[in-house]
């Protein structure tokens, strides 16, 4: 799943040329996106799929938050060339405290953590009641590529609206419109697409791992990365 050139800003969905505090933000809200206890992957993503989403926020982190690290990573890829960055401290600039805004956010993830689902509502939320149409379950059942237009008929024919899925996956609607429409240019890094191919898939009870296998490949030839 570890993308051989990440791009460090599509990780933490920041613009290129974001300040220091913005770096701090958009690492914090990916962090926990995809932290064990986030309800957004509850019983979607294994813990694997989650820690390799995690190492590679750090790693995007530990690059842009160090002024010289990022100046090297940016002229690297030929970012930010007709500026140089003016990085200073964070508590300097903008008299943002990291360790207040890491409080912070515990202490919210904490209220969150009291007022979470219970297993059994869970269940109920993600349970899926359609007619069984045979031809096409046996036609699901042996399909190895997984287009946007066929995960599109799979998900109506299960009866599950888009404002549903988006509710069941805490992905955007847009973002499923794009994977459906195969709008690969508007779609985030790699990493993410991943993720939201997984959610979708194992909310609709399929394979997530074939399904997402199957789209990232897609994605990556129409970007001529095959």
């Amino acid at each position: 799943m570890k993308e051989k050139n990440p791009n460090y800003y599509e990780i933490l969905e920041i613009p290129e040329s974001t300040s220091p505090e913005e770096i701090h933000k958009g690492y914090m809200r990916a962090k926990n996106a995809y932290s064990q206890d986030s309800l957004a992957l509850y019983s979607l993503m294994s813990p694997e799929e989650c820690n390799e989403v995690l190492n590679l926020i750090e790693e995007a982190y530990t690059i842009l938050s160090d002024p010289n690290k990022r100046r090297q990573y940016d002229s690297a890829r030929g970012l930010n060339t007709h500026e140089s960055h003016r990085v200073f401290s964070r508590e300097a600039t903008t008299g943002f405290d990291a360790k207040d805004e890491d409080h912070n956010l515990g202490r919210q993830s904490s209220t969150t953590g009291h007022n979470s689902m219970t297993k059994i509502v869970a269940q109920n939320r993600f349970s899926l009641e359609y007619d069984i149409n045979p031809d096409f379950e046996k036609e699901i059942e042996q399909a190895t590529d997984f287009t946007g237009e066929f995960l599109k008929r799979i998900r109506e024919y299960k009866g599950v609206e888009l404002n549903r899925l988006a509710d069941m996956t805490k992905v955007s609607k847009t973002y499923i419109r794009n994977i459906e429409e195969e709008a690969f240019e508007k779609l985030p890094a790699s990493v993410y697409v991943r993720g939201f191919v997984y959610q979708y898939a194992k909310s609709l009870k399929l394979n997530p791992e074939l399904v997402a296998n199957s789209f990232l490949y897609r994605l990556k030839k129409a970007k001529g990365e095959h």
